[in-house]
Parts: C-alpha cells; structure tokens; sequence
C-alpha cells in the first residue's frame, strides 16, 4: 500500500512549469498511473491504464501518467498518449519514493486532502479493480470493468527504485 507522499513535493508536467502535490490536489483528487518506459511490464500494461483513465476523464480526478523519465524519454515512450492525457515526467523518482512503491507499474488514487485511501503494485486485476472501485465511490462515478479484453495476464511488477 502506497502512503501519502509531502504535500510539498513538486510533479512536473511534460510541457509546463512543476506544481505541488497541494496545487494539483486543489481542485481535483489524482488518479495516477506510475510506470517506467525502461521496463516491459509497464508498456504491457499502457493499454489498459489508458481505457482507465478514458473511464474516469469526467469525473472529479485528474486522471495522469507519472512516468519515471525526463519529460521527451516519457513522449517518446507514451507516444499519442502523452497528449491525450496529463503526463508527468519524474526522473528521479521522487514521487515514487514519496509514494513508497515497491513495484512498477503502480495505480495509485490520491485524495485531495493527500491520503492514499488505494494502491496497487504491478499488475493484479483484482487489486487494480478495488482500486477503481475506491475512486468511482469517492467520486460518484461508474467503474471500468477490469480485468477487460485484452488486458494481460497478471504479473509481478519490476522494481520502482533502481
């Protein structure tokens, strides 16, 4: 389980200028998906974060990558995606370190107070489905069926501190 990371630390989108973690939360909870573009297991799974993230783009979250990259490393990697959803570039880890994730990918739902009320590492179905249900509770929205067609079959994720 991921915890809440300092509200003080500063998420970085591809084409802007960074913002605290208290700045992004102002509005809107953070729904996000950390990978790492180095690994396979993480672009196995870009499909199916994708079609989450499509599911809960009008709800009351930010829905986003965080990819543990520099800013054209994660364009690159993310592709079409990097545009069509809101991205953020952490080369050094520091959000996954603030998060204190063991295993990329990770889905991770962020409150907008701050607390982690849901997390998962590597890619479970089960979990990454309790997950989904935690958010569309929280922000009275319809939850996306997971696992889906053509979602992988369930595996370990890699390590997020390398």
């Amino acid at each position: 389980m991921a915890t809440a990371p300092s509200l003080d630390t500063v998420l970085t989108p591809l084409d802007a200028d960074g913002r605290t973690l208290r700045e992004w939360l102002t509005m809107f909870h953070l729904t996000s998906f950390v990978i790492d573009p180095y690994t396979h297991e993480s672009a196995w799974i870009l499909n199916t974060c994708a079609r989450i993230m499509r599911q809960f783009s009008g709800a009351a979250t930010r829905v986003n990558f965080v990819v543990t990259a520099s800013a054209p490393e994660a364009k690159q990697f993310l592709g079409p995606l990097a545009t069509e959803f809101l991205t953020f570039a952490d080369p050094d880890r520091i959000f996954v370190k603030q998060l204190g994730l063991s295993e990329l990918p990770a889905f991770v739902f962020l409150r907008g107070d701050g607390t982690v009320p849901a997390s998962a590492e590597g890619w479970n179905p089960k979990e990454w489905r309790a997950v989904a249900t935690t958010i569309a509770e929280t922000v009275a929205w319809s939850k996306p069926l997971i696992p889906a067609s053509g979602d992988p079959g369930a595996f370990k994720g890699t390590p997020a501190l390398v």
